[in-house]
């Protein structure tokens, strides 16, 4: 399963279980957890770009991070 968690600007913590949950415009301090659901080996063609681009989302997050503490 999946987890996605975020330490909000306010102090509290929030949580999800599917990537497609997270807001496109969370305001969040810190990237807590980055947990994609990747399935058991071996993989299909398709399985493995699915896996190639969740490195692009975490640096995504970890710029929106970086902004957010100027």
């Amino acid at each position: 399963m999946a987890e996605f968690m975020f330490l909000l600007q306010d102090g509290s913590y929030v949580t999800y279980s599917s990537w497609e949950e997270v807001p496109e415009d969370l305001n969040f301090k810190h990237v807590i957890k980055f947990l994609p659901d990747i399935s058991a080996e071996p993989h299909t063609d398709e399985e493995h770009e699915e896996i190639e681009l969740w490195n692009g989302k975490l640096q995504e997050l970890m710029e929106r991070e970086r902004a957010s503490s100027l």
